[in-house]
């Protein structure tokens, strides 16, 4: 991947900049660094593992959204047209000419991950647990993502080692089956829980850790259960990771629109986020936002409406919740409120529908003006929860006590009119999605959600009457002709 990897190669100069910290990275200028001169002490193996923690935080601004959740049914266009790339995504219209966000910085955070894994065990640390724990974050990463790119592209280029040269036969590499793809993550999973020296949580929840890396291992296996055709073993699998995460220090928080509150980010429901905060990184691009012609200062707007909305800058104004989705919502569900606002007017006795403002990620009003710096979770145990009612109806198992759980907190004193019942292994899948839906909103699963179901070419409207190579984006042109090996997938 020559263009690709020229890139990579600096990777070491922007890495080296970060010096090590908990909740925050901060920068340590490094001049004139190589290879051998690089990989020395434990505080350079802490300012590389940084670098990484950045460079995954730059994907996961827009990009891991994008790849989630823009295709779901969950979005429609607001006002305006999107003039980015991720339009296509959003339209479901993606070709090889328009293929949405590529993988060439996926394959960086990779190239980082090789690089640590390369390297870190050269170095003499004073407490072997810290160079375990470091590697084991390297390994975790690399398996989160290559699990991220396969399921945006199916078959994927594999690199365990870092590319360090421009010898064709190094750089030029065929894609692999997405079976190899998976086996290799699985590796890397269990090399990773091998050298975690406890199961702790860091603080601030935005590291991996042995629980963060239990809750990953349950996706993994889940997605292989359902999609190549792991079945009732990998489902086993995805329960007993999931039982290890519950022994760790998480719960389910008692107020929803707790767990997204921007001065509650690393709360106990959290088990692993990518952390955004002023003057840190450049922020979020959140979608859901007004633009100035639609602002919620037109005529007729409830002033309540507009005090909890303005001001509207910072965030994507082409994108709203579909009502598709929002209708589907109960009133008696505290969860609505907290996910989003559906903005309306009335004139001369008549309400007429304006559109619908996400409510789950806020962003923070600083010097007047909103600031999109909220954390994205990747996992939490609400997420953890239903998926575990996902491998019990897998496996044949009664999935409601841990569909109750989730809906004691969302529905409170209206619990009983919400109860879910045991019926059907089809009718609890179907359940278990929906309450997905509900729960899980804006946070970049429902695209994921739909395809591990089976369910995204029938929920989807703009998906009807496409095949299953749909599911997986395409390559664009620059990809295609960077890489002679590279194969389009099929359909584009």
């Amino acid at each position: 991947m020559k263009p690709i990897m020229r890139k990579l190669i600096a990777t070491l100069m922007a890495v080296a900049m970060f010096s090590a910290c908990t909740d925050d990275l901060t920068l340590k200028p490094i001049s004139q660094i190589t290879n051998t001169s690089f990989w020395k002490s434990p505080e350079e193996a802490r300012g590389a593992l940084n670098g990484m923690y950045v460079r995954m935080r730059t994907q996961a601004a827009t990009n891991f959204f994008v790849w989630g959740e823009a295709r779901s049914e969950m979005w429609v266009q607001n006002f305006g047209f999107d003039p980015s790339i991720n339009f296509f995504a959003f339209a479901n219209s993606l070709s090889r000419v328009n293929p949405g966000p590529d993988w060439t910085a996926m394959y960086s955070v990779v190239h980082d991950a090789n690089m640590i894994l390369k390297y870190v065990p050269t170095i003499q640390f004073t407490a072997e647990s810290d160079k375990n724990e470091i590697l084991a974050q390297a390994y975790a990463m690399r398996a989160f993502i290559y699990f991220m790119m396969t399921k945006t592209w199916g078959d994927l280029i594999l690199l365990d080692q870092p590319t360090e040269g421009f010898d064709p036969s190094t750089i030029y590499k065929e894609r692999r089956p997405q079976a190899e793809v998976f086996a290799m993550i699985k590796k890397d999973i269990e090399s990773a829980l091998a050298l975690f020296p406890s199961n702790n949580i860091p603080t601030g929840r935005v590291r991996w850790s042995k629980p963060a890396l239990n809750a990953f291992k349950a996706d993994v296996f889940l997605w292989t259960a359902k999609r190549l055709n792991g079945g009732a073993a990998d489902f086993n699998t995805a329960l007993t990771a999931i039982a290890e995460v519950e022994k760790s220090d998480v719960q389910l928080l008692g107020d929803f629109s707790q767990v997204f509150a921007f001065t509650n980010k690393g709360n106990k429901e959290v088990i692993l986020a990518v952390r955004f905060a002023e003057g840190e990184s450049t922020g979020r691009s959140v979608f859901g936002g007004v633009t100035p012609l639609a602002a919620p200062t037109a005529p007729f707007t409830p002033q309540s409406v507009i005090d909890k909305l303005l001001p509207y800058s910072g965030k994507d104004g082409y994108w709203q919740m579909s009502q598709l989705v929002t209708k589907q919502f109960s009133d008696d569900d505290a969860r609505k409120n907290a996910t989003f606002i559906e903005v309306n007017q009335t004139k001369e006795g008549v309400t007429s529908f304006l559109y619908n403002i996400d409510q789950k990620w806020p962003g923070v009003i600083t010097g007047g003006v909103r600031v999109m710096y909220d954390d994205l979770i990747l996992y939490r145990y609400a997420d953890i929860i239903l998926m575990k009612a996902e491998a019990q109806n897998g496996l044949g198992q009664d999935p409601s006590e841990a569909m109750n759980m989730i809906r004691k907190r969302a529905y409170g004193a209206k619990f009983a009119a919400h109860t879910f019942v045991n019926g059907t292994k089809a009718a609890n899948d179907e359940a278990i999605l929906q309450e997905r839906l509900f729960e899980l909103a804006q946070e970049g699963k429902r695209w994921w959600d739909l395809v591990r179901f089976g369910k995204a070419l029938e929920k989807v409207p703009l998906l009807k009457g496409k095949t299953e190579n749909d599911l997986l984006f395409p390559l664009g042109e620059t990809i295609l002709s960077l890489e002679p090996l590279v194969k389009q997938n099929p359909g584009y």
